[in-house]
């Protein structure tokens, strides 16, 4: 092999990726299943890869992340509802339907409370009315 050969493979072969860094690049495109699966059958048939698969996703914070992908790329699913779409016609309409949504969801929040404070004061209220009638066994025992 030539020096040109010899340095063309050696420089290609730095910048790809090793076997574990494309298992981990394979599981994370799949999610978080894919992790905690791998880590199940590591228990099943090779216990200590069990173990350092449940290690590295303790270390690396896989194991409390909605999902492995967000951690690669440093955003939610919920940053693209309010970056701009360039159609300020649309920008407005969502902007007006996110509102209304919000405004909708506190109601129904508030309403949910009143609800839980009306059954909590009926339940209050009927525990005092049967605390408060002697029962017939103790008028009887005088």
């Amino acid at each position: 092999m030539s020096d040109a050969t010899t340095s063309f493979h050696s420089h290609a072969d730095r910048h790809r990726p090793g076997p574990l860094a494309r298992a981990e690049a394979w599981l994370d495109a799949r999610g978080k299943g894919a992790w905690i699966a791998a880590m199940v059958l590591g228990f099943i048939f090779v216990w200590p890869v069990g173990l350092a698969l449940l290690a590295y996703m303790i270390w690396s914070k896989r194991m409390f992340n909605s999902n492995c992908r967000n951690t690669r790329y440093g955003r939610s699913h919920f940053s693209a509802a309010f970056k701009s779409s360039g159609n300020s016609a649309f920008d407005s309409y969502k902007a007006d339907t996110l509102r209304r949504l919000e405004e909708e969801q506190k109601s129904f929040e508030d309403f949910l409370e009143r609800l839980r404070e009306a059954k909590d004061k009926r339940e209050f209220d009927q525990f005092m009315a049967e605390r408060s009638t002697p029962t017939n066994e103790s008028g009887n025992q005088a």
